[in-house]
């Protein structure tokens, strides 16, 4: 009786937590999970299971990405698989989280099968019973009417196109912004010779091809008259950073 009660308990909280889950279309999914040493192609293995229920799978170049989510990373919720092996069975977690990195559905999945790449497949395929299909909210669309267009242009214009000199802060780090041209910028750090940041533009408005100090390459982007830089992290993941004017 008391297996039952908390299987019952477990299968509630799964379906609780997997509504929340199926309010999204979007799903980013790293290029590689970093708790296994092997991929045993379960990047590629999820991602045909999503596709099955229904949600958008988003991986590699951002900048590929649809142009709805440029600035909008919270339309989009990050899947993860995490082994959790033990001596007798092949066992994973599919774990979804949201843009401000809280845990919206764990769901395990466990097989007796010995091969690792075939038993992590079946775990995996039995952890994704439980994600609900997708049903997604709408997403607002950002544009505004027809009428307001010259202001949205001018706003921008005069957002992208400042003077030399203007001063960011991401709370922890102090930078300034030089415009180089029309479409070339870069933050640069008090006292130092080396761009903290070159920002290139692209085909979509107000998104930036970005070259860390560091040689990374990532994207960039205005949003509500901060400057967003999508930070690269270890795990395949990026973490947002919010330089406001000062």
């Amino acid at each position: 009786m008391k297996k039952l009660s908390i299987l019952i308990l477990t299968i509630c909280s799964i379906i609780s937590f997997g509504q929340k889950v199926s309010d999204y279309k979007y799903v980013s999914i790293p290029e590689k999970f970093q708790t296994f040493k092997n991929s045993f192609n379960l990047e590629t293995f999820l991602a045909k299971g999503l596709k099955g229920k229904k949600y958008v799978i988003l991986q590699g170049d951002k900048l590929q990405w649809p142009s709805e989510l440029m600035g909008n990373s919270c339309s989009i919720i990050n899947a993860d698989v995490i082994n959790d092996k033990t001596m007798l069975r092949n066992r994973v977690i599919i774990q979804f989280k949201d843009c401000n990195d809280k845990v919206i559905l764990e769901s395990k999945g466990s097989s007796t099968i010995k091969e690792f790449e075939e038993g992590f497949q079946d775990a995996l395929m039995q952890a994704l019973v439980t994600v609900p299909i997708s049903n997604p909210v709408a997403i607002v669309a950002k544009n505004e009417t027809t009428t307001s267009t010259n202001n949205i242009s001018s706003t921008v214009s005069s957002q992208v196109v400042e003077s030399n000199g203007a001063k960011y802060s991401n709370g922890k780090l102090d930078v300034q912004k030089v415009q180089i041209d029309n479409n070339h910028f870069i933050l640069v750090k008090p006292n130092s010779s080396i761009p903290f940041a070159t920002f290139k533009a692209t085909t979509k408005r107000d998104v930036f091809r970005v070259k860390l100090e560091n040689g990374d390459l990532t994207i960039g982007y205005f949003e509500n008259g901060n400057i967003i830089i999508e930070i690269p992290q270890t795990n395949g993941e990026y973490a947002k950073e919010t330089f406001s004017g000062k």
